[in-house]
């Protein structure tokens, strides 16, 4: 995939986020009739857009000349709200302090962050925590952030009439600093808009989120998913598609599946292979091809695969049995499938039925649990495949 890496740099308008139509009508809306709510939560699941959507509507409320739909995009102000520079837009966000340096704010890590957002609007936690640690640790917002956010909302406003302070996975504050933002919720200086996104609500304090109006945001639909793929990235309409419908709504997840599209191609190709060697044996007694399916044992326990390949193989295909068991209903609206294994599933569905599905997932989640332990693999595998053997026998 290659990204247009300057599809997303300068400005954050409305149009750049996908879909979110209605909530873009709701966000303008408060702008032209100046009702804008002092504290608004936006939540709903990872990967839909609601981070890049909250920049996109600071920008709005602070442009100096907006459209009818959208920021202008020219002014001062979008052109500062492009780079994550504007004087009167203040970010707080989980951080991971260092051993070495321990009192960190979120200032500290601006740079970082501008450079995520540059490089990609629509990022998750893991990568935000991956880009400022090297590792996927779990971030925290610390006390001495709730004293910058007081700080901050005390400061008269440089450029624009609001102040925004954008704040992204409040349930990743502790509770001191939960509390500290609590107290300026209940009287917010004058012009002061506080922005909350989050991924979990459930786990925000219930003071807070009493004094916050929710905006739930929706998950996106399969076109608007495809169609943002097929434009912003060189894939087809036909992968682009096939990826939005296994997405669930999240373009994340739709990103992250185009990522895995080669290995999950290769994990096809292995599980096609042992279910082809596996009926043979079972169903026409050719003991001869036994030696074929020692041979696929061998590779799948090479140390090229590794045993997270493995791991990763064998949930594959325990996500294939499921939907090639499924795929006997007739629901197309029910499989997540790509076009190559839909077209496989065609002649191998009827072979995965009531009597054999479950014990076909046991066998593999079994295998897994297995070179979790370090079992051999090599034992492993071919066990396995003698037991598929006996599963797919009419």
């Amino acid at each position: 995939m290659n990204i247009e890496n300057n599809f997303f740099r300068q400005v954050m308008l409305f149009s750049q986020v996908i879909g979110q139509e209605e909530v873009k009508k709701r966000l303008i809306r408060t702008v032209k009739e100046q009702k804008i709510p002092h504290a608004q939560l936006f939540y709903g699941p990872e990967g839909i857009g609601k981070l890049p959507l909250a920049i996109a509507y600071a920008q709005y409320i602070c442009c100096e000349h907006p459209l009818e739909n959208d920021a202008c995009g020219v002014c001062p102000s979008c052109v500062q709200f492009g780079k994550l520079a504007h004087p009167d837009l203040h970010f707080v966000f989980p951080i991971i302090k260092s051993e070495k340096k321990k009192l960190l704010v979120c200032d500290d890590f601006m740079d970082s962050f501008r450079q995520i957002f540059a490089e990609r609007i629509y990022f998750s936690q893991n990568d935000w925590y991956q880009k400022i640690s090297g590792e996927a640790k779990q971030g925290m917002i610390y006390t001495s952030e709730g004293d910058e956010i007081i700080r901050k909302v005390n400061l008269m406003t440089y450029e624009s009439r609001y102040k925004v302070m954008l704040i992204w996975l409040p349930e990743r504050m502790n509770d001191q600093c939960a509390n500290k933002l609590l107290k300026v919720l209940e009287e917010p200086p004058e012009n002061t808009i506080f922005l909350l996104v989050s991924n979990s609500p459930e786990e925000i304090i219930a003071t807070i989120l009493s004094r916050t109006q929710q905006v739930k945001i929706p998950r996106l639909s399969n076109e608007e998913i495809a169609e943002a793929l097929v434009s912003r990235y060189q894939i087809s309409e036909n992968e682009a598609a096939n990826a939005a419908q296994i997405s669930e709504g999240s373009f994340l997840k739709a990103l992250a599946l185009m990522d895995e599209h080669n290995v999950n191609r290769e994990n096809f190709e292995h599980f096609v292979n042992i279910m082809r060697l596996a009926w043979i044996v079972g169903n026409k007694g050719d003991y001869a091809s036994l030696k074929k399916i020692r041979q696929w044992s061998e590779e799948m326990a090479a140390a090229s695969v590794g045993r997270e390949g493995q791991k990763k193989f064998l949930s594959y295909a325990q996500r294939m049995i499921r939907e090639n068991f499924i795929f006997n209903l007739h629901q197309p609206e029910l499989n997540f499938m790509t076009s190559f294994e839909k077209e496989f599933s065609v002649g191998f569905a009827p072979f995965i039925n009531e009597t054999n599905a479950e014990d076909m997932m046991n066998e593999f989640a079994l295998a897994e649990r297995h070179i979790e332990q370090n079992v051999n693999s090599k034992m492993v595998f071919f066990d396995l495949a003698l037991k598929i053997t006996k599963l797919l026998k009419k």
